[in-house]
């Protein structure tokens, strides 16, 4: 018997935890903890400890599908990839789209984008960070000059006092809970922001229960507290900001005086005056937040008024403080990096910037040129064009993502991608959307493939091949290797190894410039920004000054504005979404691991127990959902821990799939959809 641990990171959540992996006679077996990395310290959460057990499923695909007559049948990887590269080459460039991943690695979103750009020379790439974090990277952006996370993970035990809102850490970023809980040890108040009380709120010091969509409206209550009793930090606003006479002519109206605030809101007149007082008064605040802000008509304002109020109160630079956005995926931070994103080369180098667009050409050295420097659609902008326009994309090339579950308004995302001419799906397993697909090409999984993938806090990390891929299937930057090879352009992707493909990406990426895999390979890996190879890496940004022309954070006036849709007579309820601790997003993975799937087998809604009553509706029972764009039969759970009017859907499950219900409004920034806030009306099914 042949028995080794092969160390590696997680393929769930952002924060990034290292564990080994437990390999026998060449097959991942188990998981094993893997002491030494600073991120989690040897502990990882049930979907980490369960992370082998989708590894070997037996429906893995192992074998290159093509759909004749309405059916798949097996192909050979010859006949797929001379039938992808025919049909790809007979389209325009905008009338292709492309859809790169948050679940592989660094190296194969940096070769997607290229084959993006310099193949098909398409400007519309995109993938699910549009969905999740997109207001982040827009909004951060605009006020800081960086659209990422600013601390380190282990810097949040320092805190004195962490502010978390929309992030139900303890469940969907358990080992930063960890920290959280490191801090509140050490002394640290927890406030806890969210419209349930979840296992992070049963911590909390102090729990705000409020309506989902009024986070502008309770944060500038907050600032104007913090003003009238003159606790802002007047020395950090004169050295590090601009703007603060316009955000202050906002946030003093009477529209956030605590009376009107709490009436918005829903919360308690004497909770908005602690939370202030503890915020601005603790000398180290972080910030900790989640989808919980970004997925929101006003996301990109929601994230602006973090950055205002850790402005105003000077809680930036230093450690245990900063605005720590909890990125969802794996590997999200990275796929931005990577600059799978419709506006931005790697390192957020601007597609319309013409020097940087020169860079990338001469770089790739493609005889015909590449894709031209203007901005291309987003995935949610892609969705509406296939409805609202037909035939002005016509093909489409998605790796390891599953709109058919994680898009809003899946009626409208199915009538959008049966509207293309072409569409390629490539993933470990068949889902919901590759059952559209014309061609199925089989890939890797995070066990099988060497690679680097960037977690929340910028973090560096690799992956490391722990056993051989089922059947035929092959690395995803073999695959897109091999297409643009057949299309004519191998020289471009001749590369041998994941490593080569690095070191390509990080010549052309500031950011990345000082990293290698020798510097890699050791447990604290390396942050960005680290621009030169003698450089330690950047656990915390905007120590000095903020990435902006002139060093200084942008203080910005945010109205509030409510959600699109509001509850009114005929959908009554306001439903937000989310994850559960047990599973991930569309379920792909987590479903297929036997202990998670028995942990929660499907999905629920929650509501509280007046609502319930005045509905005639006992727990477990079923009842049907309905809003504007669809409905769906699901279980009740009956919660005293969710507010009343407030209405929660977990979106892991397709059977009873949330993202039926939610509506397909945009942030007009970011253009991410509004998840977290739409109504419905729930209905006895009388006829059970």
């Amino acid at each position: 018997m042949d028995l080794k641990y092969v160390q590696t990171t997680c393929p769930y959540c952002g924060t990034g935890c290292s564990f080994n992996l437990v390999v026998k006679d060449g097959k991942v077996v188990g998981t094993a903890p893997y002491q030494r990395s600073p991120v989690n310290e040897g502990k990882v959460c049930p979907k980490g400890t369960y992370a082998h057990e989708f590894i070997n499923s037996p429906d893995r695909l192992t074998k290159p599908l093509i759909k004749k007559d309405g059916k798949f049948v097996e192909a050979s990887w010859e006949e797929a990839i001379k039938l992808i590269a025919d049909k790809f080459k007979s389209y325009k460039p905008d009338e292709c789209a492309v859809l790169s991943s948050a679940r592989v690695s660094n190296e194969e979103n940096y070769a997607m984008m290229k084959f993006a750009r310099g193949v098909l020379k398409t400007r519309h790439i995109d993938h699910c960070a549009r969905l999740c974090h997109s207001s982040t990277v827009a909004g951060l952006a605009n006020i800081f000059g960086s659209g990422a996370m600013t601390n380190s993970i282990p810097d949040i035990a320092e805190s004195k006092c962490v502010f978390v809102i929309g992030s139900n850490t303890f469940e969907n970023h358990p080992l930063i809970g960890r920290q959280i809980m490191k801090a509140k040890a050490n002394g640290a108040k927890v406030v806890y922001v969210d419209p349930r009380k979840t296992p992070t709120g049963k911590q909390a010091d102090l729990f705000i229960q409020f309506y989902s969509g009024t986070d502008v409206c309770l944060l500038n209550g907050m600032m104007q507290e913090i003003i009238r009793n003159g606790w802002e930090n007047k020395e950090f606003i004169e050295k590090r900001c601009n703007g603060f006479e316009d955000l202050k002519s906002e946030v003093m109206k009477d529209d956030y005086s605590l009376e009107n605030v709490s009436s918005v809101t829903g919360v308690p007149v004497d909770d908005i005056k602690t939370a202030a007082e503890w915020f601005a008064k603790s000398g180290a605040t972080a910030i900790l937040y989640s989808m919980g802000i970004t997925q929101h008509t006003t996301g990109v304002d929601n994230v602006k008024s973090v950055g205002n109020i850790q402005m105003l109160t000077g809680n930036l630079g230093r450690p245990g403080t900063g605005v720590n956005a909890l990125r969802g995926q794996n590997n999200v931070q990275g796929a931005c990096d990577m600059g799978c994103l419709p506006v931005v080369f790697t390192g957020y180098q601007k597609v319309i910037d013409e020097a940087a667009h020169k860079k990338f050409a001469d770089a790739w050295k493609f005889p015909d040129g590449i894709a031209e420097g203007k901005n291309g659609y987003e995935v949610t902008v892609m969705m509406n064009v296939l409805t609202d326009n037909p035939g002005e994309l016509k093909c489409m090339y998605i790796m390891g993502e599953n709109p058919m579950i994680s898009d809003p308004d899946l009626n409208h995302v199915e009538e959008a991608l049966k509207n293309l001419e072409f569409l390629v799906v490539q993933d470990i397993f068949m889902n919901e959307t590759g059952e559209l697909a014309d061609v199925i090409l089989p890939s890797c999984c995070y066990a099988e493939k060497d690679g680097t993938q960037t977690n929340t806090e910028r973090r560096v990390q690799m992956w490391r091949k722990a056993q051989d891929p089922p059947g035929e299937a092959k690395l995803d930057w073999q695959i897109i290797a091999d297409i643009a090879k057949a299309m004519g352009y191998g020289e471009q992707f001749a590369w041998n190894s994941a490593e080569e493909i690095f070191n390509e990406m990080a010549a052309l990426t500031p950011s990345y410039a000082g990293m290698d895999y020798t510097r890699l390979n050791r447990p604290e890996a390396l942050h960005w920004p680290c621009p030169t190879k003698d450089h330690p890496g950047t656990p915390i940004l905007h120590g000095e000054k903020f990435g902006m022309p002139d060093g200084k954070g942008l203080m910005t006036a945010i109205p509030f504005k409510y959600q699109q849709e509001r509850p009114d007579a005929e959908y009554p309820i306001l439903l937000t979404t989310g994850r559960c601790i047990w599973h991930w997003h569309t379920g792909t993975m987590t479903r297929r691991s036997e202990n998670l799937e028995r942990e929660e087998p499907t999905g629920w809604i929650e509501m509280h127990p007046e609502d319930a009553k005045a509905l005639g509706v006992k727990n477990d029972e079923m009842v049907r959902a309905i809003s504007r764009r669809g409905e769906i039969t699901i279980k009740a759970r009956i919660t005293d821990t969710i507010k009343k009017g407030v209405m929660f859907i977990p979106f892991h499950f397709v059977e009873c799939a949330a993202n039926v219900l939610t509506i397909n409004a945009l942030d007009p920034i970011a253009k991410i959809p509004e998840s977290k806030a739409c109504a419905i009306r729930v209905e006895k099914i009388t006829e059970a």
